[in-house]
């Protein structure tokens, strides 16, 4: 099906760095000149509550790392590790420092919503729970991230990848919706019968 696939690493096909090095807590401050993605913010679909994010100023003499569109967040510490495609983030956002900034050197040849799509799936989760580091709460190191083996297949393929799982999603939530739908009208069924 994709012989024609490349294996490299994920350093060789991306620029990846850590969020923004905030000391300590990240002070929540109304009407900030710049917003802040944390992890709760990020999901596998993309931002959540993207109009809601966190408001802060920024201390250090640090360039911080603008969120750009088309950015790959990956989430490294917890449970789960997961990728997630940015799109149109909000002017001046940076991410916490528990988040890697993905960015793709040619996105000509690998297309960033692939690519955070192939971080999601078995063999790279495998390697990541094979590499990571922590007992309680595993951990994925940069350099461990920079290793992770990756495949680009033709153009033609990654979309195909990616709309199948925009169809997945766009499916989980139309099933969701049914799901709750008729758990109201059994509520107001059972209001009307048992009252």
């Amino acid at each position: 099906m994709t012989n024609d696939a490349v294996s490299l690493t994920l350093g060789d096909a991306a620029d990846i760095r850590l969020g923004y090095p905030f000391r300590g807590a990240i002070a929540d401050i109304p009407n900030g000149s710049v917003r802040v993605v944390q992890v709760r913010d990020v999901s596998r679909a993309g931002l959540r509550h993207r109009d809601a994010l966190m408001t802060t100023e920024l201390e250090g003499r640090k360039e911080p790392g603008w969120l750009l569109d088309q950015d790959v967040l990956f989430v490294a510490r917890g449970a789960n590790t997961y990728a997630s495609l940015v799109v149109d983030p909000p002017p001046w956002t940076v991410c916490s420092p528990h988040i890697y900034l993905i960015r793709v050197k040619q996105p000509a040849r690998l297309v960033p919503a692939f690519l955070a799509w192939q971080l999601n799936q078995s063999p790279a989760q495998r390697y990541f729970r094979q590499s990571a580091e922590g007992s309680h709460q595993l951990s994925v190191r940069r350099s461990m991230l920079e290793t992770t083996p990756i495949r680009i297949p033709s153009i033609k393929w990654q979309l195909a990848a990616v709309e199948l799982e925009r169809v997945a999603y766009s499916e989980r939530d139309a099933m969701q919706a049914l799901i709750k739908n008729r758990e109201t009208e059994l509520a107001i069924l059972a209001e009307r019968l048992l009252t």
